[in-house]
């Protein structure tokens, strides 16, 4: 079983005079994270570095952002894969203390400000997701919400046309259950339009 993050954590090191302010929060996917590492570079300007991992199945990456290569990115990612988690991206911005750490001390470094942000985050199990489409008729689509709300469903997207198409997401544990009330309350007036994925 893999975890997540409940929330982002943030946490500060300072070693030889430079400052590492890490932060490890849950996230999407490669697209999410590098939006957060762009909108970590304009926050902070005058940073040295601003080394990121990402642990997100096909799309898990690291960057050592002009470190020496091996020394930053690779380590967080170890860090990362050693907790188990999934759908995590863990940021160190350094600002340079003027005190070389040399190769060791850099990976220590990096390695240190993730697993001490880590320390203090919660980790949550991580349930495989199904997403489906349906049509739904404009009468309905109140019912369908509440439903979707009562069976911890994520509503992504609801489109109106002729009819509501909807998009949802929801947790594997729970997909049979909603499915089957969806189906039942729906009367049949509910089209299914995507397998589950």
């Amino acid at each position: 079983m893999s975890y997540t993050l409940q929330a982002p954590v943030e946490h500060e090191l300072l070693i030889k005079k430079s400052r590492f302010i890490s932060c490890v929060q849950p996230v999407e996917g490669r697209a999410e994270a590098q939006l957060i590492v762009q909108a970590l570079r304009e926050r902070h300007p005058g940073a040295a570095h601003v080394c990121w991992a990402l642990l997100a199945g096909g799309q898990s990456a690291a960057n050592d952002d002009g470190e020496p290569g091996g020394t930053a990115g690779r380590p967080m990612l170890e860090v990362l894969r050693h907790q188990e988690l999934e759908g995590v991206l863990a940021t160190v911005v350094r600002y340079y203390g003027g005190i070389r750490l040399g190769a060791g001390g850099l990976v220590r470094a990096y390695t240190d400000a993730v697993a001490q942000a880590l320390a203090g985050a919660v980790k949550v199990a991580r349930e495989r997701q199904l997403s489906w489409t349906c049509l739904v008729p404009y009468a309905l689509e109140g019912w369908v919400r509440r439903e979707l709300e009562l069976g911890q469903a994520q509503l992504l997207q609801a489109t109106h046309g002729s009819v509501v198409t909807i998009s949802l997401r929801v947790a594997e544990t729970q997909a049979s259950a909603l499915r089957a009330r969806l189906d039942e309350g729906g009367q049949g007036r509910l089209v299914w339009v995507e397998p589950q994925q």
